[in-house]
């Protein structure tokens, strides 16, 4: 039967785009699409650096056929060909008018604008090694078996430099190494942007910042502008490039932090390895920074890149609040008005445009003054269409929440709604996002708590992960994951409290096959979140604990052989304590 699970539910025929690092023995990392070396006409090296350029093939390929003949001048140069260049003593190639015999000819005018664009940038390009140890989410009260990968970065002003989150998420030691230096530095983590895959960090040796000049941001690209690829992608330890152009711009599903932003589609080749390195437009300004492509067999050469905006908000967002707090939302969920019908049953004028609210989040500062069934006619003065996008540049759109994504946490925003035909106007305070079932755990250890062998845990997606693999979407039982997609906390506080396992012992006989079952009260209160719960338990001065679990099963223990059993429990599976440390406070 293991080998014969059935899943739940279809599987998406649309690919989903994967983050991008390369842990050297992590067997959870996934992996880009590799580029296709069929493509590559022309190697030229600088150095150390390894630069892939196409359009410097056309005077290089073979020719077919007879050979030319040999010109009857021999202080003539065949037609059509380059003499071979020339080096001086000290090893350089020479920029000016090479001369060959009496004739000279300019230097190569590919080699020019390739070193004037790439070259002063790429001493600002950093490969970022990482120990990584993650909390054991089936086992709550130990850690995995670190790991180690390797990334790329960057450095900004102010003695940073710019990383993916991912790159570094649950880190234990961080090295940065220049680009031609065999010194490995230990590096300080200041910030990690779960919902941006941003992570900034410095060096607190001087010796690090000699010769490092910071790079300089661009303005966001437009559409076949040309971008420049720069890091440490697989296949070598030197830098690398690769070269395309802007073939998109739209929100984007930013994988690692579970949330939506505004990014740019690339058709440069990004690998693993990749990620966390800097994009260069024609002038050397950074647009962007690589973090995730695009894994099918139908694609090739699909790439993403956080965008300047995105990029902005979080080094502003660090610096204005001394931390990361984080990209605010519209704690609403809403539906398009492009049926007629539907328009004119919710009072809409031919001239008005919009979308409606289906729900409201309870936890969220909209709730106090919007309601179900509101159309939302424009957000901060700039009108939303009936699919919900807005303008964004000359001949295009965007969904509407870009324009909350360019606020901060607390920043107020003016909304205009449709209710019973009479438009209102309110001014509402932005705040980040709240999920029952949180995306991340943000480099938090997880919770646990266990009384008489039943490990009680919350639920988030690492811990769906954790127990049910990578397809969790289909294997997980169906009530948490409808919870994941559709439910919504009540209060702040709120969790979804389950018992992940039941470690066996003489007290708990006939309860072990409890797996992942949520509980829904103790004793005849409802249970909130884990704390309120242990807190419960450890208190109970009455004759039996009572838990009611989900599918409608109880489970009830005399209190006082349940609590005497505890500590036996934990010793035999050597487990340091009863409930985690955040739990005894």
């Amino acid at each position: 039967m293991g080998d014969n699970k059935r899943k739940r539910g279809r599987k998406p025929k649309t690919p989903s785009p994967e983050t991008l690092d390369t842990p050297a023995t992590a067997p959870t990392t996934t992996v880009a699409t590799n580029a296709s070396p069929s493509l590559i006409d022309d190697d030229f090296s600088v150095g150390n650096v390894e630069l892939i350029d196409k359009s410097a093939s056309s005077h290089l390929g073979r020719r077919r056929g007879r050979p030319k003949k040999l010109p009857t001048n021999p202080d003539k140069p065949p037609s059509g060909r380059r003499p071979a260049r020339t080096v001086d003593s000290n090893g350089a190639v020479p920029t000016g008018p090479v001369e060959v015999g009496p004739t000279a000819i300019d230097a190569d005018p590919i080699w020019e604008s390739i070193s004037a664009r790439v070259l002063p940038s790429m001493d600002s390009v950093v490969k970022v090694f990482c120990v990584h140890t993650e909390p054991n989410f089936s086992l709550p009260w130990q850690r995995k078996r670190q790991y180690s990968s390797s990334s790329s970065g960057f450095v900004i002003s102010g003695k940073r430099v710019l990383t993916n989150a991912h790159s570094v998420e649950h880190y234990t030691q961080v090295k940065l190494k220049k680009r031609g230096s065999d010194t490995k530095y230990l590096a300080t983590v200041l910030a990690i942007g779960t919902e941006c895959d941003i992570a900034m960090l410095t060096v607190d040796d001087d010796e690090f910042w000699q010769g490092m000049s910071p790079v300089e941001f661009g303005d966001l690209p437009t559409l076949q502008d040309a971008v420049t690829v720069v890091g440490y992608p697989i296949g070598g330890d030197t830098i690398s490039v690769t070269s395309g152009v802007v073939s998109r711009i739209e929100i984007l599903s930013y994988v690692h932090g579970s949330t939506e932003l505004l990014g740019l589609q690339i058709d440069a080749a990004i690998n693993s390895g990749n990620s966390g390195g800097p994009a260069f437009n024609g002038k050397g300004n950074c647009v962007g920074i690589a973090f995730q492509s695009l894994k099918h067999e139908d694609v090739e050469n699909i790439g993403y890149v956080i965008p300047t905006p995105v990029i902005t908000h979080f080094i502003q967002d660090y610096e204005k609040n001394k931390g990361y707090t984080g990209f605010p939302i519209l704690g609403v969920e809403w539906q398009k008005m492009e049926n007629p019908d539907l328009r004119m049953a919710m009072g809409m004028k031919s001239n008005q445009k919009g979308v409606r609210i289906r729900r409201i989040d309870p936890t969220s500062p909209e709730s106090k003054v919007l309601k179900p069934s509101d159309v939302i006619l424009s957000f901060d003065g700039v009108d939303i269409a009936n699919d919900g996008t807005v303008p964004f540049r000359h001949g295009e759109r965007i969904g509407f929440s870009y324009l909350i994504s360019q606020k901060y946490t607390g920043d107020d925003a003016a909304i205009k709604v449709l209710r019973n035909t009479n438009v209102l106007k309110f001014n509402i305070k932005l705040d980040g996002h709240r999920r029952l079932i949180p995306a991340h755990s943000k480099g938090k250890p997880p919770s646990y708590y266990i009384i008489a062998g039943f490990v009680f845990s919350t639920v988030s997606v690492p811990y769906l992960r954790s127990e049910y693999g990578k397809d969790y979407e289909y294997e997980a039982p169906v009530k948490i994951l409808d919870k994941l997609l559709y439910a919504m906390p009540q209060s702040p506080d709120e969790q979804l409290v389950v018992i992940s396992q039941v470690l066996v012992a003489d007290i708990n006989i006939g309860y072990e096959e409890i797996v992942n079952t949520q509980v829904v009260a103790f004793n005849g209160k409802p249970v909130k979140n884990l704390k309120s719960l242990a807190a419960m338990v450890e208190s109970c001065d009455d004759e039996y604990l009572k838990f009611d679990l989900d599918y409608e099963q109880i489970v009830v223990l005399r209190t006082e052989t349940a609590k005497a059993a505890t500590l036996d429990i934990l010793a035999t599976h050597c487990i340091p304590s009863a409930m985690s440390d955040d739990l005894k406070s």
